[in-house]
């Protein structure tokens, strides 16, 4: 297979949406983070700490996801860089890391996606009827 100047240029949009999606997601956990340190300042409850603790871990997962993003956007401009210059191998190179950036990035996504399924689960558990 030849690898070409448009091949890692496909990945520009899909990685742009993706930073776009970490990003509101980054955002929607800022607020409900300082929300629920509010709520626990004002009034201590012990089913408000898991509940913190997990936003702690999803807003680090989000910023490693972001981190992993960037840098595989950035491999694949330095792969279009050494496609320009008349280097295919190391283009290649330099071209698959990008794409493992990216597949790590995404395994996070999910790992984070997965946290949250959990923290939905202790925030709605209080709801479920006590069984005797």
């Amino acid at each position: 297979m030849e690898l070409t100047l448009t091949t890692p240029g496909l990945l520009f949009p899909t990685v742009s949406l993706l930073l776009l999606a970490y990003t509101n997601r980054f955002l929607a956990l800022a607020a409900l983070s300082r929300t629920m340190h509010a709520q626990y300042k004002a009034n201590p409850d012990a089913l408000l700490l898991p509940q913190i603790e997990n936003l702690k871990v999803r807003v680090r997962l989000i910023r490693d996801m972001q981190f992993l993003g960037v840098s595989s956007l950035f491999l694949c401009v330095v792969c279009m860089l050494l496609l320009f210059a008349g280097m295919g191998r190391a283009g290649e190179a330099v071209f698959a890391g990008s794409l493992l950036l990216l597949l790590a990035s995404l395994a996070l996504s999910i790992w984070e996606i997965q946290i949250s399924i959990r923290a939905l689960q202790i925030q709605l558990g209080d709801l479920e009827p006590r069984k005797p």
